[in-house]
């Protein structure tokens, strides 16, 4: 039996759902709970939180998540492509899972709202379980342990690299726009 189109494609779109709250609050909630992050993690040195709060800002945040979106759709497309069997779908989608899990995780920790918890029950965890239940009807070879340690090797490595390629792009796009101003008024010859 063929793995639906919705458990491949639809991992995009359930993570598209859940990155869009983290996009629409991520930045604000970070500057508005820094002193109470700091607080309870005391053992964070302060240049930590230095560079966290002057990076991220609402545009790299959007970027970074922007870049993390095109691997995202990359799995998806390879899932789709394989009906389900591909190892990038399919630890894309174990880190998904994992990932909605780490929201409740870090909303218990801090006893409140953290960006991304409010669609991580609701979105991330049921889609997942549905995607997984979904390549076990359609007799789709899985193995969730290798797909979850994949994940666990991949996301952090994908998250830095979204996060460092937006850094740049952000900083050589503001560096352009102050050395490649024309005068008003004036026109280039």
């Amino acid at each position: 039996m063929a793995v639906r189109t919705a458990a491949t494609w639809g991992l995009f779109a359930a993570w598209t759902l859940h990155e869009a709250e983290e996009a629409a609050v991520m930045a604000r909630w970070l500057r508005q709970n820094l002193p109470r992050l700091q607080e309870r993690f005391p053992r964070v040195r302060q240049e930590t939180w230095d560079r966290l709060r002057d990076d991220m800002t609402p545009g790299r945040v959007r970027t970074a998540i922007g870049l993390m979106g095109l691997v995202m759709a990359a799995a998806a497309a390879d899932g789709h492509r394989t009906g389900g069997r591909s190892r990038l779908y399919q630890a894309a989608l174990a880190g998904y899972g994992w990932h909605g899990l780490i929201h409740l995780g870090q909303s218990l920790a801090l006893r409140g709202y953290t960006p991304g918890v409010a669609t991580a029950p609701v979105v991330v965890l049921p889609f997942s379980l549905w995607a997984w239940r979904e390549l076990l009807r359609s007799d789709v070879p899985h193995d969730l342990g290798r797909a979850s340690a994949a994940a666990a090797v991949l996301f952090p490595v994908g998250l830095a690299t979204a996060h460092v390629v937006a850094k740049a792009v952000l900083s050589k796009e503001r560096s352009g726009s102050q050395h490649g101003r024309i005068a008003r008024g004036s026109r280039p010859r």
